[in-house]
């Protein structure tokens, strides 16, 4: 962080690039002041842009009143309108409808009532049975007049008339709008278009005027019951009822806001708009959805930007306006310099009140009586937040070659909010002002949820306390943990100790594991490693090999700032690393084979650098114990082209892998402990004779007496089609079923890679081909698929006295092991042996002692029938005694 060269926004400096920037989109002719109808926070006493109400949290749900209300038209009928702000009512001018829609005149308890005739149905209980007299369009209802509800705007000229709405749906309501133009932005745009002034009586704390002398003095929203009450007197509510909704709120102070027509200063956004969109498909975005989605999406409906604010703090907008209206002048300031000429005093703030004590005479008015005051509203923050790029160094009056050669910005990483928030604000100011975007690459992450999924909350503690979590696991364990998630994908994510204690689990201690790994080997023979790529071992090639691929893809994933992804490749490679290479590499070791250590050596030096932004100081720790350098932030990116590549290698080695794991999985599910052989594993795939090299790994690995090899799947499996009714009934609805019964029955066809169930062609997002097997009994023979959709194996499981005598060999050999390990012994030390075992498991491991010997590392090995039997052996108890040979 460079906290010596940092910006604050109520810097001087800052300030006046604001003021330029003002200025500058002035002259261009895209500043303007308009009275519209905006949100307006009446607990701020201000106007809010759109963009701040897309805020989080902005929309929360409320319960409200919803009024259908009769206003009399001049032939006698009610024409009914509905609405979620009864406290609008006084100030309705005008009503309008769809001239497309047919209406229909109803008559009920004496009164004809006016509503759109798709609208009835839900009328069915307050208008139960009434009688249709005529159904008429829209268009026949326009201009009709009708009598106000309240009589305070009763001469207000061209008001209270039926007008045609361009808005007007059937979706809900009654199929007409009530339209009150001071507080709706329809209402104002129609209404306007029809000669119908506006009124506004409602003050800027949200109170309504001495215009409505009833209701003068109360905030809006608690004279819902007084104005529902009096028009529930008059006869005129057809329905009143609780309406659950979305509704904005204030994101400051989190109070409704009210729309209301006020005076303000706004960009004109909708005239550089097609160049927003065009510049925004220069920039790389992270998700790459949001170019197009979110951001996109909102740039194509941007609305011009409101930016002045009725407050007190913030940078003031540079306009001077005459005081009297009878000598019109507006000035407009750009710089410090500006006002410091005009105003003949220097100027050392910016802020409020010192600015607004700058006035001068007219220069207009001959009198000299008038003067210029500045407006009194200040700027949206907003719009300093935008001006960030430019103002942090002063930009124009500083810094102008620094400025010409940063901008656009390398990088911006912020919560996917922003994306209709400061995104946005910069990108605005950085078209409007210099035509061009403000980042070059933008990574907008999803939100950091507790570990309830609910927001963090310091009251509800629902999250770890990030300290602890330093103390316990390291801090790049927090690191990797959300640089992992889909966070870095926009998605919201909850963090849970648990999640954090995984990435240790997974990903830090088999990284950590490793490096000790080579340690204590490389120190036990006294020997040293080296970068050295030239062994010509199949496992140092495989792991060379994996590492190239490692190195090229993180590279690009990194550059492309797709960081998830990143993680993704790297946690792959540390399972190719520790559970394979190094796991099928023991004896290697264990014997101080030069090349596995150099190979090794060579895999964590690459490796560390690679992971070095993921888990600096995991890295760091490993690097310095490695090459005793100073540092691994200090070197050189890795470039896979110094990584040599056997890519026919890696594609059969990794088929291994998979042919490994899916037997592994069969032996658990079918309750074969691993350390019980089997007779036989059958593997068909198309890549079966390029494991032929590699049957012994698989023998060891998977513990089965033979492998057999073959290229004909069809010959051992067949597909099994699975229909995923999740992807296909959106499409097709209530057929679904009749292809997932289709499926069931076989009545299904595969062409090429096309699929026909029950007649429909599937795409293939809605279905899944399955390999199963097609010859064995499944009580004897247990099949399962290999990754790659290709392939499958098939694994014998009987079991057989003599398979169950060798399987409890190895046992015999894991609880040694074991004991070795209790008694701390070295890896290399010889041993003498006692066993203490049931005559039947004695006689049953006889054949296999010499095994036994060999794999513990035991010299002399004893029988002793009379020793105590305290370790178990899967249910049986034995006695095993280790010492370590002098």
């Amino acid at each position: 962080m460079d906290f010596a060269n940092d910006y604050k926004t109520l810097d001087m400096p800052y300030m006046e690039s604001v003021m330029w920037a003002f200025k500058t989109l002035w002259d261009k002719g895209l500043i303007y002041e308009g009275f519209r109808v905006l949100p307006y926070s009446w607990a701020l006493e201000t106007p809010l842009s759109n963009t701040e109400t897309r805020m989080d949290d902005a929309y929360k749900q409320v319960q409200d009143p919803a009024l259908t209300v009769g206003f009399v038209l001049e032939n006698g009928d009610s024409l009914l309108a509905w609405t979620t702000t009864p406290w609008t009512l006084p100030s309705n001018l005008a009503l309008a409808v769809s001239p497309d829609v047919e209406y229909v005149r109803v008559s009920h308890e004496g009164k004809v009532y006016v509503i759109a005739q798709a609208r009835l149905e839900a009328y069915a209980k307050e208008l139960e049975g009434a009688v249709v007299l005529e159904t008429v369009m829209g268009s026949t209802l326009v201009g009709m007049r009708y009598t106000p509800l309240f009589p305070y705007f009763a001469d207000h000229a061209d008001a209270f008339r039926v007008l045609s709405g361009d808005f007007v749906t059937t979706e809900d309501g009654t199929g007409v709008v009530h339209m009150a133009p001071g507080f709706g932005e329809d209402d104002q745009r129609v209404c306007k278009d029809n000669g119908i002034e506006l009124v506004v009586p409602v003050d800027s704390r949200g109170q309504f005027t001495s215009e409505v002398p009833d209701f003068q003095g109360q905030l809006v929203f608690d004279a819902n019951p007084l104005i529902i009450r009096v028009l529930k007197d008059r006869g005129v509510v057809l329905r009143h009822e609780t309406y659950d909704h979305a509704y904005p709120h204030c994101w400051r102070t989190g109070k409704p806001l009210i729309y209301k027509a006020v005076s303000s200063w706004f960009v004109n956004v909708t005239m550089i708009k097609d160049r927003m969109v065009e510049l925004n498909n220069t920039i790389t975005w992270v998700p790459d959805h949001l170019q197009q989605g979110s951001f996109g999406k909102w740039l194509e409906n941007a609305r011009d930007w409101t930016i002045s604010r009725n407050r007190f703090w913030g940078s003031p907008i540079p306009v001077w306006r005459s005081d009297d209206p009878v000598y019109p002048r507006l000035d407009v300031y750009g710089s410090v310099a500006e006002l410091e000429r005009d105003f003949g005093v220097k100027v050392a703030d910016l802020h409020r009140p010192i600015v607004d004590d700058l006035v001068r005479p007219n220069p207009d008015d001959p009198t000299g009586k008038s003067m210029m005051r500045r407006v009194p509203e200040v700027l949206d923050c907003w719009f300093e937040s935008g001006s960030m790029p430019f103002a942090q160094v002063h930009y124009p009056f500083e810094n102008q070659e620094w400025f010409e050669k940063h901008n656009p910005g390398d990088f911006i990483v912020e919560y996917i909010g922003q994306t209709r928030g400061w995104f946005y604000t910069l990108h605005v100011l950085a078209t409007a002002l210099f035509d061009r975007p403000a980042f070059s690459t933008c990574v907008s992450h999803g939100i950091v949820l507790g570990a309830d999924g609910a927001k963090m909350s310091k009251s509800l503690r629902n999250y770890p306390d990030p300290m602890n979590v330093f103390d316990t696991y390291g801090a790049d364990a927090m690191r990797w943990y959300l640089l992992s998630s889909s966070i870095l994908r926009g998605s919201d994510f909850a963090v849970t100790e648990e999640g954090i204690r995984d990435t240790v689990r997974q990903v830090m201690l088999p990284l950590w594991n490793s490096w000790y790994f080579l340690s204590l080997y490389a120190n036990a023979e006294e020997k040293s490693g080296s970068i050295n790529y030239s062994s010509t071992n199949v496992l140092d090639v495989y792991i060379f090999s994996k590492l190239h691929k490692l190195v090229a893809e993180t590279t690009k994933l990194m550059d492309s700032y797709d960081l998830f992804e990143a993680c993704q490749q790297v946690r792959g490679f540390l399972d190719a690393l520790t559970n394979w290479y190094i796991r099928r590499s023991r004896d290697r070791f264990w014997a101080g084979d030069q090349d596995a250590i150099d190979t090794l050596h060579t895999t964590l030096q690459v490796l560390t650098r690679v992971i070095a932004p993921l888990l600096p100081l995991t890295s760091e720790k490993i690097f310095r114990g490695l090459t005793g350098e100073r540092s691994v932030h200090l070197q050189k990116w890795p470039t896979p082209n110094e990584i040599p590549c056997n890519n026919d290698l890696v594609t059969v080695m990794d088929q291994v892998r998979d042919v490994c794991s899916s037997t592994l999985s069969l032996r658990k599910v079918h309750s074969r402990r691993v350390r019980l052989p089997l007779a036989k594993l059958t593997v068909a795939s198309p890549l079966a004779e390029g494991l032929r090299p590699f049957i012994s790994i698989i023998t060891d690995e998977v513990n089965v007496q033979d492998v057999v090899l073959s290229t004909d799947v069809d010959g051992v499996a067949r597909h099994e089609l699975q229909v995923i009714p999740a992807a296909l009934g959106p499409r097709l609805g209530a057929n679904t079923q009749k292809v997932i019964v289709a499926v069931k029955k076989g009545d299904w066809k595969q062409t090429g890679e096309t699929i026909v169930a029950g007649g429909v062609e599937l795409q293939p997002h809605e279905f899944q081909l399955k390999l199963m097997a097609a010859v064995g009994d499944a009580d004897t023979l247990a099949s399962a698929a290999l990754q790659d959709g290709q392939g499958i194996v098939l694994l014998d499981i009987q079991l057989t006295p003599a398979l169950l005598a060798e399987g409890a060999a190895r046992d015999v050999v894991r609880a040694v092991q074991q004991a070795r390990r209790e008694a701390k012994l070295l890896v290399s030390d010889r041993i003498t042996l006692t066993l203490g075992l049931p005559e039947d498991l004695a006689q049953q491991i006889a054949p296999f002692m010499s095994y036994i010997a060999a794999e513990t590392l035991a010299e002399l090995t004893t029988m002793d029938p009379n020793a105590v039997r305290a370790t178990d052996l899967d249910g049986t108890p034995i006695y095993v005694g280790v010492e370590r040979l002098r």
